[in-house]
């Protein structure tokens, strides 16, 4: 699954390659990744151009002439630039530029999604309003207190993307091996000490991961030539019966809220 250092790898080659792009005509084989009634958003968006593109945790952001699509790529899906290739089964919304090139978004499981906004309003409309700040933007002391008001793991929380934006599983993971906190812990338990920790930690994760491209692990890569170095620096997930790079005792798997989850047994008390 795409997480934020993988949707800014997407972002970035997105921007270098569609920018002042205009768009001709939508099509949409399966009209359900568009969130709104297909034919509105196909005129809609028909002769805006594409200034730039943004980012918000895992939320991808195409600045038109008068409108944002917001776009959620959820657990697999990729962008593809064509010409007049024959289109493959999982193509399900072509975006067709005046220049003779398309942008083709192809999702195996059909969960992404397209929604398009006013530019005047899309940042204080759903789903960007309800959106946690991240790790590098984030209030310490609101995020402290926000730990504080929840009765859960820590692990549940720092997935929930309206207590902080852009971590999924596995850097979750990384944050809390690197904070030397275990994923079971209840967030009222975790101290401002703590609560630092895991901050740092999680800017550290993410920098070095967009650095890097990304991590490509399993069914995500950024199909646009940019495959991730990031799996390289993992230091526990995915690592089950390998020893710790820190103490050496062999990490294990659990599940914690639902999720496969890497641990250090020893570091990670």
């Amino acid at each position: 699954m795409p997480e934020l250092p993988e949707v800014e790898t997407v972002r970035r080659t997105l921007e270098l390659a569609i920018s002042k792009e205009t768009i001709s005509h939508v099509e949409a084989p399966y009209q359900k990744i568009i969130t709104q009634d297909f034919k509105w958003f196909q005129e809609k968006i028909k002769n805006q151009t594409i200034n730039r593109i943004d980012r918000m945790g895992k939320y991808l952001i195409f600045i038109l002439d008068k409108d944002a699509m917001i776009i959620h790529l959820r657990m697999e899906g990729k962008f593809y630039i064509k010409s007049d290739e024959p289109l493959l089964k999982h193509e399900h919304i072509i975006f067709h530029f005046v220049s003779g090139k398309n942008l083709r978004y192809h999702d195996v499981r059909k969960f992404g999604t397209m929604t398009l906004l006013p530019l005047e309003t899309y940042l204080d409309s759903e789903p960007l309003n309800r959106l946690g700040k991240e790790p590098k933007n984030i209030d310490m002391k609101a995020f402290y207190q926000n730990l504080h008001h929840r009765n859960i793991t820590i692990k549940q929380a720092l997935l929930d993307q309206h207590l902080i934006a852009g971590l999924g599983n596995i850097y979750v993971d990384e944050t809390l091996f690197r904070s030397k906190i275990h994923p079971t812990r209840n967030t009222s338990s975790i101290t401002k000490k703590e609560a630092e920790a895991l901050i740092d930690s999680a800017k550290k994760v993410l920098e070095k991961a967009i650095e890097l491209g990304g991590t490509t692990i399993r069914s995500y890569t950024s199909s646009l030539g940019v495959h991730g170095r990031f799996q390289n620096e993992l230091m526990v997930h995915m690592k089950k019966g390998e020893p710790c790079p820190i103490c050496g005792t062999t990490i294990i798997k659990m599940k914690v809220g639902g999720r496969g989850t890497y641990v250090c047994p020893n570091c990670q008390h």
